[in-house]
């Protein structure tokens, strides 16, 4: 049984497509969308939070339109995320990040609690970008 991937955008004008589909273990799956086909590996929390960052950034080029993620597969994800981080104060900005969207906070906001959460120097499309390349290159 495959369940459809959830597209958040394109890191560049042209390249593949980053998102995540359920996967049957109760995980997430972080997926890559090309030409060819898709290509998943196990999607972490940092993974998760880091598309959840993608998708409230203006920066990003959208995803294609009939894989496009919902702000309710977000809320999905970064939940998942959080239940599955038990740093105690890594888990309260995961939580933090989780009440933003739940709560229907301003984007800016939600993208300040979820950068938090993702932790300090870290840059989405950074961290994205080379589990995109890896994923593509495999």
């Amino acid at each position: 049984m495959d369940v459809p991937a959830c597209a958040v955008g394109r890191l560049e004008e042209g390249g593949p497509w980053i998102g995540f589909a359920p996967t049957l273990d109760d995980g997430y799956a972080l997926t890559v969308g090309m030409a060819g086909g898709t290509r998943q590996a196990p999607a972490a929390p940092e993974d998760l939070v880091a598309l959840a960052i993608l998708y409230f950034e203006d920066a990003v080029i959208g995803p294609p339109e009939e894989l496009a993620a919902t702000l309710g597969d977000i809320g999905s994800v970064v939940r998942h995320a959080a239940e599955r981080v038990h740093e105690p104060d890594t888990r309260r900005r995961y939580d933090e990040a989780v009440d933003a969207i739940d709560d229907g906070l301003a984007a800016d906001v939600v993208l300040s609690r979820l950068e938090r959460a993702l932790g300090d120097g870290v840059v989405a499309a950074t961290h994205l970008g080379r589990r995109v390349a890896a994923l593509v290159a495999a």
